[in-house]
């Protein structure tokens, strides 16, 4: 009987385990026109602008709870309570889902700061910010797919005429909004996959702002490292992060062609997905190697991080042709 069981739990191991190599596997590239070509000829409609954008916001989420083993971060059971790297890769996508959803409802559905809100986006930003690690009662692929709906619902409208149509403003300063969060994003992360091997930082919080105070007083110099255990979470964070803004800057670029023609400014855009693109390359290493600057071992957090700088350099550049005349 006891050999028996245990004969039971080592297969349910072994097999356990086989699905979490599995589901370990990151979800691969998708094409954003064709994505939204589909979408629009499926409504019989016609691909406006928004579409694109709004297509790439959909299918990133949906990509996060169809990919193979789901939505893996609010698991409670093996293998997905056993994974560590999926879960990280899921939350960086996330976030990037999370601030498109708010610059949706925030500036690119509104042509103005008094203009009313859209409906469909007002539901679907708060359940994209839902607690990603919700189990049950309620579960968070159900919110999310209540989000999804929403942003449906938002997609549909776009392409309709009358007073209560949907819109998307494709306007140099709604884009610009949005790129700074994506900056902010990026600054946080490459400062995180740099302190992969300690750094000596000094102080800069208030270095240019003449009689600006903070809240308390920190030291002059300190020492940054990220955690050991953490520095793969890091960096996987930031893969996902890169996976979706890759599709969001495609769908970016088909929505606001006019407006980054009119800047020469399309160029730019390009070089941005370039630079997040090599982040994606196979890695062949069997884990995540923290070996220093310059010394024997690869160091896989400082590549990232130089990808993930120079992304946020061009991005910074890009914001400021934007708001240029």
């Amino acid at each position: 009987m006891v050999k028996g069981v245990l004969a039971l739990v080592v297969v349910y191991l072994l097999i356990a385990t086989g699905f979490g190599i599995y589901w370990s596997f990151e979800p691969a590239r998708f094409d954003v026109a064709a994505q939204a070509s589909q979408q629009a000829e499926a409504l019989g409609q016609e691909p406006v602008v928004g579409y694109y954008t709004s297509e790439a916001l959909i299918k990133v989420t949906e990509t996060l709870l169809d990919k193979p083993g789901g939505y893996i971060s609010n698991d409670r059971l093996p293998p997905g309570i056993w994974l560590d790297n999926m879960p990280n890769w899921e939350f960086g996508a996330l976030v990037q889902a999370r601030d498109m959803s708010r610059a949706l409802r925030k500036t690119f559905s509104r042509s103005q700061s008094q203009s009313t809100e859209d409906p469909d986006l007002v539901v679907a930003e708060p359940q994209l910010h839902f607690d990603a690690n919700s189990w049950i009662l309620p579960d968070t692929e159900g919110e999310y797919r209540k989000a999804i709906k929403a942003l449906r619902a938002y997609q549909a409208g776009l392409a309709e005429t009358g007073e209560d149509s949907a819109q998307f403003y494709a306007r140099a300063d709604n884009l610009r909004d949005w790129l700074g969060d994506v900056s902010t994003r990026l600054g946080s992360l490459s400062q995180r996959l740099s302190a992969s091997v300690g750094q000596r930082r000094l102080n800069t919080d208030l270095a240019g702002s003449p009689g600006a105070s903070q809240s308390t007083k920190t030291a002059h110099e300190s020492e940054i490292q990220t955690p050991w255990t953490e520095i793969d979470d890091v960096f996987y964070e930031a893969r996902g992060t890169a996976w979706a803004l890759i599709h969001l800057l495609e769908a970016v670029e088909k929505d606001f062609g006019p407006t980054l023609e009119k800047k020469n400014a399309r160029v730019s855009v390009d070089q941005i997905i370039r630079e997040l693109e090599a982040t994606q390359a196979t890695i062949w290493s069997p884990m995540i190697l923290n070996g220093t600057e310059f010394g024997f071992l690869a160091n896989h957090s400082l590549v990232m991080a130089s990808y993930i700088s120079r992304a946020n350099a061009a991005i910074i550049d890009l914001r400021e042709l934007l708001s240029q005349g």
